[in-house]
């Protein structure tokens, strides 16, 4: 072996340089997150995402094996998956303005007027509008007072009719067990929250139906808004790979045409009938949105910039009555599944009903303030079935980092909501229903995307705008109906408490439950 200096001196300068090389190839290299396995050509993982168990349980178990973030492919686009309530803080604050896009989908295109409903618009000045009109209209603080009194009215409305239920069907062989009487309630929630919601919005309500031609109707329109959620939470072929829509493989293009075309009749129709009256001069009771959507582009034609006027006021008032009325049912459903089947709960939050309103009168709006135990079961609820357990998909409008990871533009973001609120780091027994966590050791937790470790509203700038009305109305109604009837199991066993997929988290089954009044009948209007 050689002992020349100049050779050491060759050997020590030749490493230097290899890794000076490797140091710079490497930080040269962007750093990705950690991609799951199991994706098939062309299609990536959107094998998995079709099948009976929901995207949000899929994902929660490959988190588990990947970690809480990755990548998945769909199609030809790649969607990073968070399920850490630390990244997910990361994602809507530091980067929120990245994040603040939304993937144009075929159902994006097709069900919502090409962007122009407020949930799916691209981020930007005609979103900016909207969301500024719809806020000040519709969702202020002042404006929810106004319209304080269509939800009282709707929600003793559904308990007088329930009631006629009970005393229609009690001592009957098929739907009654002693005093009690077996209701489906999934359709109950349903037309309670969205008579509320079209009152609000349109001045109109599904209302409880005996002439055939109007059910038939009803039935209709019910339908399109199932279907609206339905298409757009599914995750289409043409969606991953867009050079096959012309095909429309499942035929997907064309039911979401005939969705949008059912659904457009009818806001169609409503918004001639607003202005037959606005020209004749009608004068009716409060304004709804669709009024004062009209009197704002009266005021300023050019109010909003990116469409004609109709098609906006079409679009926004059709995305607040699905948005609302469907969200805030779901929510109804799962605390009724809940408190059924954890009897203790469901006493106890009677109890307090019974304390602070009693029994010789119905439950007003005023009440909702003193029943702090109410509030903590649908926080409860909201956390362990929030109603949209991806959240709405994002899309990074320009390339960031998180968590470290490069995230390229044009990624799209899913947050498993549903992972993050049973993170066993934040909450003991996560999967447990127990309402005074949020009386106790996580008492502070409000559900306005403040919390990163619970937020079912989504956070950021993209969040629900509708948070206040919701808690309103899911307030109101829950604490009425708990008033007003005991409930139990019709088979003294715990309902079914499955999933199934789309946008939003619906039961699988119907929730059928044994009910009977626990107040004097004259409080129910009889």
């Amino acid at each position: 072996m050689t002992s020349n200096p100049m050779f050491f001196i060759f050997i020590f300068i030749c490493s230097i340089f290899w890794i000076s090389r490797k140091f710079l190839a490497g930080t040269g290299k962007k750093k990705a997150a950690p991609k799951a396995g199991g994706a098939w050509p062309v299609i990536g993982h959107l094998h998995l995402l079709g099948g009976a168990e929901p995207p949000h349980k899929v994902l929660g178990n490959m988190a588990e094996k990947y970690g809480p973030i990755f990548t998945i492919k769909m199609g030809v686009y790649r969607a990073l998956v968070v399920s850490s309530w630390e990244t997910a803080k990361e994602c809507f604050t530091t980067h929120d303005k990245a994040f603040s896009g939304r993937p144009k989908t075929l159902a994006s295109e097709l069900l919502t007027y090409d962007g122009a409903m407020m949930g799916f618009s691209p981020y930007g000045p005609y979103w900016r509008q909207v969301r500024k009109i719809t806020t000040v209209e519709l969702l202020s603080n002042y404006r929810l007072e106004k319209l304080k009194d269509v939800r009282e009215s709707e929600v003793r409305a559904f308990l007088k009719e329930l009631y006629k239920l009970w005393d229609d069907n009690r001592g009957g062989a098929s739907k009654s067990k002693g005093n009690m009487v077996l209701v489906e309630m999934k359709r109950w929630f349903g037309d309670l929250t969205l008579n509320i919601v079209l009152r609000t919005i349109v001045g109109q309500t599904v209302g409880y139906i005996t002439n055939v031609e109007d059910e038939e109707s009803v039935k209709g329109w019910k339908k399109g808004l199932k279907d609206f959620f339905h298409w757009t939470g599914v995750f289409s072929v043409s969606d991953a790979l867009p050079f096959s829509r012309f095909l429309d493989l499942g035929g997907h293009g064309k039911a979401m045409k005939k969705t949008a075309k059912e659904l457009d009749l009818a806001v169609e129709d409503w918004l001639q009938e607003h202005k037959r009256k606005r020209a004749a001069g009608i004068v009716k009771g409060k304004e709804d949105f669709m009024d004062l959507m009209l009197d704002v582009f009266d005021n300023d034609a050019e109010a909003v910039q990116g469409g004609d006027s109709d098609t906006i006021n079409k679009a926004t008032s059709l995305a607040l009555i699905l948005a609302a009325s469907d969200t805030t049912a779901v929510t109804l459903i799962w605390a009724l599944s809940l408190l059924v089947n954890n009897p203790h709960v469901l006493k106890k939050a009677q109890l307090e009903l019974d304390t602070h309103v009693g029994k010789e009168r119905q439950v007003e709006e005023s009440d909702v303030q003193n029943l702090v135990y109410l509030k903590a079961v649908i926080k409860e609820t909201l956390r362990l079935y929030p109603a949209a357990p991806l959240s709405v998909p994002h899309e990074a409008m320009e390339d960031c980092t998180i968590d470290g990871y490069d995230v390229p533009k044009g990624t799209r973001l899913l947050v498993n909501l549903s992972k993050i609120h049973r993170d066993e780091r934040v909450w003991s027994n996560p999967d447990e229903f127990d309402p005074e966590r949020f009386l106790t050791t996580h008492g502070g937790f409000d559900v306005r995307g403040k919390n990163f470790e619970f937020f079912p509203f989504g956070s950021g700038r993209r969040m629900c705008p509708g948070v206040s009305f919701a808690l309103h109305v899911m307030d109101l109604a829950l604490a009425t109906v708990l008033h007003g009837f005991d409930f139990a199991t019709a088979s003294g066993e715990p309902v079914d408490m499955h999933e199934s997929g789309g946008l939003t988290n619906l039961r699988a089954t119907p929730l059928e439950v044994l009910l009977s009044p626990r107040l004097p009948s004259r409080l129910y209007g009889h």
